[in-house]
Order: structure tokens, then C-alpha cells, then sequence
């Protein structure tokens, strides 16, 4: 007897209790603002305003801050990350405050750039007073809104798989699916039912 291997499709909807939403978003920043964690504040819009890795955050200067690029070069590859004159200005502001001449601007109390792990926890730290649930709080969803946001507004993949550093355009299908709720409600409008 032979046994058929069952194919299963792709997953084409998001979880929506994983997906941020941009009001979320929105809370989280509040939260940094009123605790008075600036760096934070600063560090989770340019990820969200940029669409960069968390891991690329050191090449966010004060030199390519007013370049208004950043030249990424991972994994054997380079690119370069455009970055919103708006978000130069506050990040230069900041940089100023805190004194930060040249170099990464998101660096810890010995000046060395913040890693992954210290960025989770202070946003973890923010759940709470946010009102976000804590599964939905992570660096890498900051980039997946970026995606969901700019794939709603461009519809184009290919620009979007540019900008995010993919080869392939299936890697960047993951960052633009949608929960099952709005991909039914767009379903809704198509109105070819006859009630």
C-alpha cells in the first residue's frame, strides 16, 4: 500500500493576534515618549519609518544621517537604505542632545551599538503602560508594518523586496499578508453575491 504525501498550501493570512497595528504602533511611541525613553522613542520610528533589520541599526550614523542614506553591507551583500529627511532631522536633533558627534546614533551608556536582546526588552517594557499585547511586541514587526504600510499604498512587490534587502519576492509575500478578517471583508466588496 502507498501512501500519497498530503500538500499543504502556504500560509496566506497572518495571525492576527501576532500583527501590529499602526494604532499600536502609535501607543507604543506614546509609552516611550511618557516614560522618557527617547532612545527607544527614536529607535522603533526609524525602524518602522525605514523598513531596516534590527541588526542594521548601527549603520544609522550621524554621517548617514545627514547623507540621508545608510550603506548596509550583510551577509555579503550591500545596500542602501533611504532615510525620510523628516526623521534625519529628529535623529540629528537627537544625536546633538546626547551629544553623539559621529558614529551609530543607538548606542548604550558605553557607547557601543545596542543589540537585539536589549531592544526587545525595552519594548517588551512597554506593553503594559501600551496596552499592546506582549506577543505582538518585537523589533521585526516594526518592519513588518513598514511592509504591510508601504505594500497597502505602492502595491509593488518588487520595489518593496528592493527596499527591505530580499532576493526573492516570496520572502516578501510574508511581510505583506493580512489577517484572514481583512482579506474577507475585501472579499465582501466585490459584491457578487445577489441577496
Amino acid at each position: 500500500m502507498r501512501v500519497k504525501n498530503l500538500k499543504i498550501q502556504r500560509q496566506i493570512f497572518v495571525n492576527k493576534d501576532k500583527e501590529l497595528t499602526k494604532a499600536e504602533y502609535e501607543r507604543l511611541l506614546t509609552a516611550a515618549k511618557s516614560k522618557g525613553n527617547e532612545q527607544l522613542y527614536f529607535l522603533m520610528q526609524t525602524i518602522c519609518a525605514t523598513g531596516i533589520r534590527v541588526s542594521e541599526l548601527r549603520y544609522i550614523t550621524v554621517e548617514s544621517l545627514k547623507a540621508q542614506k545608510a550603506q548596509i553591507n550583510l551577509k555579503g551583500k550591500m545596500r542602501v537604505i533611504i532615510i525620510p529627511k523628516e526623521l534625519c532631522k529628529m535623529l540629528l536633533q537627537y544625536s546633538k542632545e546626547h551629544k553623539i558627534t559621529n558614529g551609530s546614533v543607538f548606542v548604550s551608556k558605553n557607547g557601543k551599538a545596542l543589540d537585539r536582546s536589549n531592544i526587545w526588552k525595552m519594548m517588551k517594557a512597554l506593553c503594559e503602560s501600551a496596552g499592546v499585547s506582549r506577543e505582538k511586541v518585537f523589533p521585526h514587526n516594526l518592519r513588518h508594518l513598514f511592509a504591510r504600510t508601504f505594500y497597502s499604498l505602492q502595491k509593488d512587490i518588487v520595489r518593496l523586496a528592493d527596499i527591505l534587502g530580499h532576493s526573492s519576492v516570496n520572502t516578501t509575500r510574508i511581510y505583506t499578508m493580512e489577517t484572514g478578517e481583512t482579506h474577507r471583508r475585501q472579499i465582501q466588496k466585490l459584491g457578487l453575491l445577489r441577496l
